[in-house]
């Protein structure tokens, strides 16, 4: 699946089919995790395997009674080691960094879980002292979120999504470009467009694509209107 398509086509997941998960997909997901960037390369996210239903059954009574966890085959906790950031960036790298850090991890797991046809779920509800103490979860570490995974048992919904332009601003906050979205296809068109050139004509072809996309770009300034 391309990137892109794996992008626009991931959804959560609520649903499992009692199916267990082959162990190389889940070890294809944590590598995918551990391959996230983390600030100063510190690596500080840890994952922790759940397959024993009795704890995935225990864990979702304290995930704000999100009993549909249980449907799941297995979950990952993914963890963040406070020590290591906050050696490196004091109390920013403690509170931030090693949220960030453990957010990019995650957008990993979900992207490749559903590349593998997997389906899964970001869940950040939940009981926090009590996961600590029934998975041995050491002070020096905190629990960033619950991802169930499985094969899903569920077509889910369509997802409704804002406009582009209400979350694009250019150099300054609040600044808009009208009709972003029609911007940016007019763009796109154009590229496929000089892609299309016979080989003879590569050369020339980039320089006009330089060129038209210049042009583009100074349309769009044009078009900034503060809000």
């Amino acid at each position: 699946m391309e990137a892109r398509d794996c992008i626009n086509t991931r959804r959560s997941i609520r649903k499992y089919l009692q199916k267990p998960v082959e162990f190389d997909k889940v070890t294809a997901i944590l590598e995918a995790a551990t391959k996230a960037p983390s600030a100063g390369n510190t690596q500080d996210y840890r994952f922790i395997v759940i397959t024993d239903k009795d704890l995935i059954g225990k864990i979702a009574e304290h995930c704000t009674e999100q009993y549909w966890i249980t449907t799941a085959p297995l979950i990952i906790v993914v963890c963040a080691d406070l020590e290591k950031a906050k050696a490196h960036y004091g109390i920013r790298g403690e509170r931030l960094y090693t949220t960030q850090n453990a957010a990019a991890a995650i957008q990993n797991m979900l992207l490749t879980a559903h590349n593998l046809e997997l389906g899964s779920c970001w869940v950040g509800s939940f009981d926090e002292d009590y996961v600590n103490d029934l998975l041995g979860i050491p002070g020096h570490a905190r629990p960033q979120a619950i991802i169930p995974i499985g094969y899903p048992d569920e077509e889910p919904r369509e997802k409704e999504e804002k406009p582009i332009e209400d979350m694009v601003f250019f150099n300054s906050y609040g600044n808009k470009i009208e009709n972003m979205h029609f911007v940016t296809q007019e763009y796109n068109k154009e590229i496929s467009k000089m892609l299309k050139k016979t080989e003879p004509a590569v050369q020339s072809g980039l320089e006009k694509l330089k060129t038209e996309a210049e042009k583009l770009f100074d349309k769009a300034r044009d078009k900034v209107k503060k809000k």
